[in-house]
């Protein structure tokens, strides 16, 4: 990493995963991935293990969008609208690519560290930066539309819909600007804990709300009007006795089906939550850092040991769990299909039946770690990025 993007709040970030690296929780397998120590035997990944395919799964295409996240904890992921795949690098600009064959449609240059999403809607694309900066452009040609700042690093997607955008920036404020001038129009403040996580929750809209996970465990609901908060609730209570012990973030961006939305917490515990009035309509004992996979009957997480698990979505009752991804730093989980899809930090990719759990397929994307859940277009084709900027489409095919 280069001394430019090394930040005073880079270091409190890099302390953070450390610390949480030390006590092999969540993010990292061990600090041979931050220094090249040796591994203990009991901290080493699990082994893959073989499997007779059942899901026929093929690569559409492979392209380059720029130097990636690296280890900055940044979870970038693409965004798919329209059509294109588009994606922001910290050292490389914007890219928009056709989702179908990967073939560039356009590129916006900058040397801008952007961190933060992009996110997508309303025919803007917006990405934010490590120095605080939003970058809005238009979605069909890349051309830059507006600018504005915030106080702090973002690395989270920004939300944009019913005339504003939303930015979660990494010292728990949530900014709302004007999605035509970029003229800020609110913001609304949250307490951070002591020690948090590295990364953030992208802001998820519902009409006339945006809801946004916390790094002490809460899960917000405020008003698109004027940023006044409608309801808080915890999705996971801070427990033990040291700081480190209490980490509870909801770092996974919440999925909202309809009126439910379903949060999951580092701090081990996702639920369902009436979205309109922050009601709670069940809770399971098991949860993560990375966003839940949300299916027609079941919702899918993958914890910070490894392990994925599978709840029903109406009760919440667990299904089955998958544990031979431990200590893989698996991401969060994306549906395709009738299969929950996690990667790792060697590169793979693992599609799990969502009937059972059991392996399906495996395909590498490349030899550079998978941070950030894959996401999935609304004619199922899976997208996922790299940590070094790589993006791979793959199609499950009968």
């Amino acid at each position: 990493m280069k001394p430019a993007l090394f930040t005073p709040a880079h270091r409190r970030a890099a302390f953070v995963v450390l610390a949480s690296c030390a006590l092999v929780l969540g993010g990292c397998s061990s600090l041979k991935n931050f220094f090249g120590s040796k591994k203990s035997k009991s901290s080493k990944p699990a082994e893959l293990v073989e499997f007779s395919p059942t899901a026929n799964v093929s690569r559409l295409w492979h392209v380059d969008a720029g130097k990636g996240e690296g280890r900055i904890g940044a979870l970038q992921a693409p965004a798919i609208a329209d059509g294109r795949v588009y994606a922001a690098a910290v050292r490389g600009g914007i890219h928009a690519f056709d989702l179908q064959s990967g073939a560039p449609v356009w590129q916006y240059e900058s040397k801008l560290p952007l961190s933060g999403g992009p996110g997508v809607g309303d025919g803007l694309v917006v990405a934010g930066s490590l120095e605080g900066d939003v970058v809005a452009l238009d979605a069909s040609t890349g051309a830059e539309k507006w600018r504005a700042k915030v106080g702090n690093e973002i690395i989270a997607a920004p939300a944009i819909g019913q005339g504003l955008v939303l930015v979660h920036s990494n010292d728990g404020r949530i900014t709302a600007f004007d999605e035509t001038s970029g003229e800020r129009r609110w913001f609304w403040n949250h307490d951070l804990p002591a020690l948090t996580v590295r990364g953030n929750s992208a802001p998820v809209l519902g009409p006339g709300y945006v809801f946004v996970g916390n790094d002490d465990g809460t899960l917000s609901a405020l008003a698109m009007a004027d940023g006044h908060l409608v309801w808080e609730l915890p999705v996971a209570e801070a427990r033990g006795r040291t700081e480190l012990e209490r980490m509870a973030d909801v770092d996974g961006t919440p999925v909202l089906e309809q009126t439910t939305l379903f949060a999951t917490s580092y701090g081990g515990q996702t639920m369902a939550i009436d979205a309109p009035s922050g009601r709670p309509l069940w809770s399971h004992d098991t949860g993560g850092p990375g966003k839940a996979g949300v299916s027609a009957a079941q919702v899918v997480v993958s914890g910070p040991s490894g392990t994925v698990w599978a709840m029903d979505r109406s009760t919440g009752n667990g299904l089955w769990q998958q544990a031979a991804l431990a200590r893989r730093n698996v991401t969060g989980v994306a549906i395709q299909g009738d299969y929950a899809v996690v990667g790792d930090y060697d590169g793979y990719l693992h599609w799990m039946n969502l009937s059972d759990g059991a392996f399906a397929a495996r395909m590498r994307a490349g030899r550079d770690p998978l941070r950030a859940a894959p996401v999935v277009s609304s004619d199922g084709i899976l997208v996922a990025e790299d940590t070094d900027g790589s993006i791979s489409a793959y199609r499950l095919s009968p």
